[in-house]
């Protein structure tokens, strides 16, 4: 029997687990092993996801659970990801959705975002999170490397509201050497996919000499599907396997982005302090509408929303946001 949940689609034998050991076996049916068990559950802002684009400056209440379906080389959260799942359930917090949501609304969240892992893994609980969620209006969002199967990506699309899919690479060469799959095929798929119907931003790490010259390609691909996804590009400080390699050179980046600007109407380039890149400016007369702060290591904070509903105060442009209805998280708009 093969678990269908992501593309790597693993043999699930009785006694034995899939590639992520997070499901296994039970007569017929493919199970999830750890139910409701979660590695994180804490406040942040939403920028610091990063999302730029929905909710902005809102709280959001951070969760994961532990494993992958990707074996990236480079990975900062490889205490996670990397280690047997059974292994981590005794660092692990048991609440089941409605102590979740719950919990959220004490901390005066406005969303969930499940962030810390690949929500691929644990698809069973999250769907009873967002039956939770829903009763009570708390919208989800999740990063996801969004490697799953067709039938996955529907499951996730009706979970989550929102996504930011990490684009890690598009050649095999680099997908096979550091990521450990065949082809990012799809991963492109299901970004198209999701940005029908959902909100998408798209994330790069960049590791310079390996995927840099693959900027372009990127921002081709993303043009294509839609040149007003939210794309965030990332000056990766490796980890893992790669702890000893350089820092990612941010002026020639920079200089790789300059088509890509060309592209795409949102481009943001950080994980640095003092970044310069992460203000929203509009695409038509370049002013700046959505201020932030660039704290790097994913603390980016909102300073200003400077938008007039979802358009530029300047030329009246319509910029893509989501904001939702007003709720007390939400930083307060100055015009």
């Amino acid at each position: 029997m093969r678990c269908g949940y992501c593309e790597r689609r693993c043999r699930v034998s009785p006694g034995r687990t899939g590639f992520c050991r997070m499901y296994m076996r039970q007569g017929d049916t493919v199970i999830e092993r750890f139910p409701h068990h979660f590695s994180a559950c804490g406040t942040s802002r939403i920028e610091s996801f990063p999302f730029y684009h929905v909710y902005p400056g809102s709280r959001s209440m951070a969760i994961g659970t532990s494993s992958c379906n990707f074996q990236c080389r480079y990975c900062s959260n490889a205490y996670i990801a990397k280690e047997d799942p059974e292994v981590m359930q005794g660092h692990m917090y048991r609440m089941f959705p409605e102590k979740l949501i719950d919990t959220a609304r004490k901390l005066n969240c406005h969303n969930i975002v499940f962030s810390v892992n690949e929500p691929t893994v644990s698809i069973p609980t999250l769907l009873e999170v967002v039956q939770a969620a829903r009763s009570v209006g708390i919208p989800m969002g999740c990063l996801t490397n969004g490697f799953a199967t067709k039938e996955s990506i529907e499951l996730l699309a009706s979970i989550f509201s929102f996504f930011n899919v990490s684009l890690k690479g598009l050649s095999s060469q680099f997908t096979r050497r550091y990521i450990g799959i065949d082809s990012s095929q799809p991963v492109l798929r299901n970004i198209r996919r999701l940005a029908q119907d959902r909100h998408v931003e798209v994330t790069t790490p960049v590791i310079q000499g390996a995927n840099d010259i693959e900027i372009d390609g990127i921002a081709e691909f993303l043009a294509s599907v839609d040149p007003e996804i939210p794309w965030h590009v990332f000056r990766l400080l490796p980890e893992d396997e790669m702890k000893d390699a350089p820092y990612p050179d941010i002026g020639a980046i920079d200089h790789a982005l300059q088509s890509a600007r060309k592209k795409l109407h949102y481009v943001y380039f950080h994980n640095f302090v003092g970044s310069a890149w992460v203000n929203t400016l509009c695409p038509a007369c370049g002013s700046v509408v959505i201020e932030r702060f660039s704290l790097g290591c994913g603390g980016d904070k909102l300073k200003h929303l400077f938008c007039q509903g979802k358009a530029c105060p300047h030329c009246g442009q319509e910029i893509r946001i989501e904001t939702g209805k007003p709720h007390e998280t939400l930083v307060e708009s100055r015009a």
